[in-house]
C-alpha cells in the first residue's frame, strides 16, 4: 500500500502552503503521476534539508582533492568494479526507496529514449539497452556503460547520417513502440531505518568516489554526457517536430563543457530531464494508440 507523503497528508493550510504540495499539484511541467510524487518526497525529506547543504561543499572539496591527488596517480589506475559494487552496497544500505527506484529507473528511460532516436533515425544505428530489475544489477559497471551508450550512440548515429548524406527529420507517424514504463516497483525498494540519504546527496557523495576509482578519462566523459541532454532532446524534438519542450532542459550548451565541481547538480537535473521526456513520449504514444482505437471503432 502506497503512504502519502507529507505534503498530501497534512493537506493544504491557506495560511501556511506548502511549496511541495504547490508543485506536485502543477501540470505544467510533463511528468508521471508516481514519479513527481516519489521526486518530491525525497525532495522534501528531512535528509536532503539538513545533509545536503554539509554534503554538497565536502563533496566539491575532495572533487578538487582527488583532481589534485590524480596528478601523481598512474593515469590509467582505475577500479571499475570496486566502484560498482561500493555503490551498489551504498543503495542496497542507505539510500532512500524514493531514490533507488528513481536511479534504477533512469537506466530504463535512457535506454528506451535511445531507441526511439534510432528507430526513428533515416539510417541504422545499434543500441545497447540497460534495464537493472533490482539494486544488484548495478554491480555489472553499469554507471559506466551507461556513460558508454550515450556517447557510442552520438558518434554512431552521426556517422551515418554523414555518410550518408542524410539529417535526422520529422517522422510523420514516428515508432513510440519501445516507449514504456518499466516494470520496477517502489515497493520493492529497500526500506530499513537506515535508508534515509536522498537523491541529491547521494549523488553528490558518489561523484567524488566515482572520481577517485576511475580514471581521469572516464570521469571527464561522465561529466561530459550531461551536455548532451540538449543533444538528445533536440534529436527528439527534430523528429517529433516538438520544440517547444525544450524550454524545460538547462543542463547548458553541449559545446561548452562546465566545471565537474557541479557535476551532481547537474545529474540530478539530468536524472528529471530524462523522466520529463520519457513522459512526453510515453504521452504521444497514449494519444497515438487512442486515436488507432477510435479510428478502429469508427
Amino acid at each position: 500500500m502506497k503512504r502519502d507523503p507529507h505534503f498530501l497528508s497534512k493537506g493544504h493550510d491557506a495560511g501556511d502552503p506548502s511549496p511541495w504540495l504547490a508543485m506536485y499539484l502543477d501540470l505544467s511541467t510533463p511528468l508521471d503521476e508516481d514519479v513527481k510524487r516519489a521526486w518530491l518526497a525525497d525532495s522534501s525529506s528531512r535528509s536532503r534539508q539538513f545533509i545536503l547543504p554539509f554534503m554538497r561543499p565536502f563533496a566539491r572539496t575532495l572533487i578538487v582533492l582527488f583532481q589534485v591527488l590524480k596528478v601523481v596517480l598512474p593515469r590509467r589506475l582505475a577500479f571499475s568494479r570496486a566502484l560498482h559494487r561500493l555503490l551498489a552496497w551504498g543503495m542496497e544500505n542507505f539510500i532512500r526507496p524514493e531514490a533507488n527506484w528513481l536511479i534504477l529507473r533512469h537506466f530504463h528511460l535512457g535506454s528506451q529514449v535511445l531507441q526511439f532516436i534510432a528507430a526513428n533515425a533515416p539510417v541504422e544505428v545499434p543500441t545497447n539497452p540497460l534495464k537493472p530489475a533490482r539494486i544488484e544489477d548495478v554491480r555489472e559497471e553499469m554507471f559506466l556503460i551507461h556513460d558508454l551508450n550515450l556517447f557510442n550512440f552520438v558518434i554512431r548515429l552521426n556517422q551515418a547520417l554523414r555518410e550518408s548524406g542524410q539529417r535526422l527529420q520529422r517522422v510523420e507517424h514516428a515508432d513510440l513502440s519501445m516507449i514504456e514504463q518499466p516494470s520496477l516497483r517502489l515497493e520493492d525498494m529497500p526500506r530499513r531505518r537506515r535508508n534515509f540519504l536522498d537523491l541529491q546527496s547521494s549523488i553528490e557523495l558518489f561523484t567524488p568516489i566515482y572520481q577517485l576509482l576511475l580514471t581521469d578519462s572516464d570521469f571527464w566523459r561522465a561529466t561530459h554526457s550531461l551536455q548532451l541532454d540538449e543533444t538528445i532532446g533536440l534529436y527528439a524534438a527534430t523528429i517529433l517536430d516538438a520544440h517547444a519542450h525544450l524550454i524545460l532542459l538547462n543542463n547548458r550548451h553541449p559545446l561548452v563543457p562546465m566545471s565537474t565541481l557541479r557535476a551532481g547538480f547537474r545529474l540530478t537535473l539530468h536524472g528529471l530531464s530524462t523522466e520529463m521526456l520519457h513522459a512526453f513520449l510515453l504521452d504521444l504514444r497514449r494519444q497515438s494508440e487512442a486515436r488507432a482505437r477510435t479510428a478502429t471503432v469508427a
